[in-house]
Formats: C-alpha cells, structure tokens, sequence
C-alpha cells in the first residue's frame, strides 16, 4: 500500500521524500517541512523520526541526514515516516525558539490546526506521529554540554511507561532519564494516545558532533532491529537510570572551574565547581546535595549570579 506523508508518497519498496506544507511565511509564501516516506517491501510496524523541534538542536537532522541514505527498504519490514525539521522558523535563524511566536516547538503539543504558528506545526506533525506505533523525538541539550541519553517523559504512573522505558533501552545510548516532563512535550502528549514515545537527548554542541550523532544513528538502527523492521538480532544492553535531576546555578559572579568531567559519578559532598576570579580567587566552592552523576554542564566559563552551572542525573539505578 501507498504511504504518504506531505508530497511524499512511496509503495512498498520505495523511498520518496517531499514537503509537509503547515503555512506561509511573512511574504505570503508557503512553507513545508522536510519529509521523508521509507515504505518496506514488507508489511510492519510504523515508526516515526523528527528532528530540530528546537532550532539549535541540529544533531537530531544530523542522525536523519545519515540513516535515510542507508535504509533499503527492500530489506524492510514496515514504515519509516521521517520530519527532519520541526521548527522551521527557528532553524531559519539558529535559534531555540519559534520566532513567531516566541514559544518552545517541545511544549506546544498536541497543538491546534487554528492556533498558533507553534501550535499549527506541532498538530501537523502530531497528525503524522500518531500515525505510527514507536516515536523518536530527536533532540540534544541544546548548545550546552551533555552526555549522551535517552528521555522517558511519560510518568513512572503512566500506562505506556513500560513501553516507552523498553524502547529507551532499545535506542541504547547508556543513559537514560526516567523524570516525567513538562506538559507540551511530545514525548508526553503521545503515549496519552497509546504510542511509546522517547525524547533522546544527543548530547550538546554549537552546530554538531560528530560523536553524538554516530550514537543517534546506531540508536535508530537498535530501534529498527529490536522492533523487526530489519531481520539483525539485537541483545538489549544495561542502561544506567536517573530518577531524578538537580540543577544547580551560581550564587556569585565569575569564571567556573569544574573538578568533575561529565558522565564522573559524584557522592554526596563533593565539589562539583569552584567559582573564581580572573585572577584564580576562590570566590565560591559549590558541593553536590545529592550522589549522582555529572549529566549536563554550561559551555561556556563565564557566569552571572544565578546563572545555570550543571546539572547532576540521580537516584541512580540500573535496568
């Protein structure tokens, strides 16, 4: 059977890719999102990619640049539906945000076909997603520093929550955060439709890396194995879990100076930062509140009092 998606339109056996039209800029001009349709010469389960629903988070199309290349769907069982860009207003710009409306893609859906221009892209590609039976929401830790992990958004007390944990370990990246998000996201509005949904977060980079988007590939090609979309056996790895994240800012102005690298666990009483003049002064040493592992970092030294520093992943366990 034919699969659409936008203008793309592929039978089985067939890649096609085309625009998903949502609405026109601020010259009168249409403007569609990026799509692609890899339909299998086998029946199967669909799965559902997007990428950049913020608009500096590049290596989600980074992964999708790299994947659709190499998928022969005469080797596929099932359905890939792919939107490389999501927020096309902010990639435009290099910018997190939606620009028209100043809104975050990742806390505007389900969306509305008659709202906003956040709201109207996010319904158009939630229409596509809850089309499929998995979904990858691609993402990274925006420009900061990160490690490398998958997102579970559901709620431990969801029905889904199982699935979604399942398909996080499936994606493999080692880590992953098991916190339910904030209303908007994806990753939680689609599991309330019956979808096990993940949101992984690919690092952090201005432009990409190369690193990050090698295990976002890897990532889709464990999905498509475990799931049967290809015919490769797959033996699911253990993952190292945070239950929970605390995040911690500055207190004072000046240069932070880290005595942990990302991905080090860090006890309880540890110092994470010292915080310093240009001069090397000791103006502050912060500790860590909790045992846990260094997730997340700012890129750049320089920090403003309350200004964010990292954040440290906890309640570790393994699955």
């Amino acid at each position: 059977m034919t699969t659409r998606l936008g203008t793309a339109s592929a039978g089985p056996g067939e890649v096609d890719t085309g625009r998903l039209e949502v609405g026109e800029t601020r010259d009168g001009s249409p403007f569609g999102l990026p799509v692609a349709v890899v339909n299998g010469a086998k029946p199967g389960k669909t799965l559902y990619v997007q990428a950049v629903s913020d608009g500096d988070e590049l290596h989600g199309v980074g992964v999708v640049q790299r994947v659709v290349p190499q998928l022969d769907p005469a080797e596929i069982a099932g359905t890939i539906l792919f939107v490389g860009i999501v927020n096309y207003h902010a990639f435009q710009v290099a910018e997190h945000r939606n620009p028209i409306d100043d809104t975050k893609m990742n806390r505007a859906y389900p969306g509305s076909e008659n709202g906003t221009s956040s709201e109207r892209i996010a319904a158009a590609t939630f229409d596509a997603a809850t089309r499929a039976d998995l979904i990858l929401d691609l993402h990274q830790g925006s420009t900061s520093r990160m490690i490398d992990e998958v997102r579970v958004r559901c709620g431990k007390r969801h029905r889904l929550h199982d699935d979604c944990l399942e398909l996080a370990k499936a994606f493999g990246c080692g880590y992953v955060l098991d916190q339910k998000g904030p209303d908007g996201q994806l990753a939680r509005a689609a599991p309330d439709e019956g979808i096990p949904t993940v949101d992984p977060e690919l690092g952090g980079a201005v432009g990409w890396d190369e690193e990050s988007i090698r295990k976002g590939v890897d990532g889709v090609f464990n999905v498509l194995s475990y799931y049967d979309f290809l015919e490769e056996p797959i033996e699911l790895e253990r993952q190292t879990r945070a239950n929970g994240f605390e995040q911690y800012g500055a207190s004072c102005g000046g240069l932070v100076d880290f005595e942990k690298e990302l991905g080090d666990e860090v006890a309880r009483g540890e110092t994470l930062y010292r915080i310093t003049t240009p001069f090397g002064e000791t103006k502050e040493t912060v500790t860590a509140d909790s045992d846990g592992l260094l997730w997340r970092t700012r890129r750049l030294p320089q920090v403003a009092t309350g200004e964010y520093v990292c954040s440290l992943g906890t309640d570790l366990d393994s699955y």
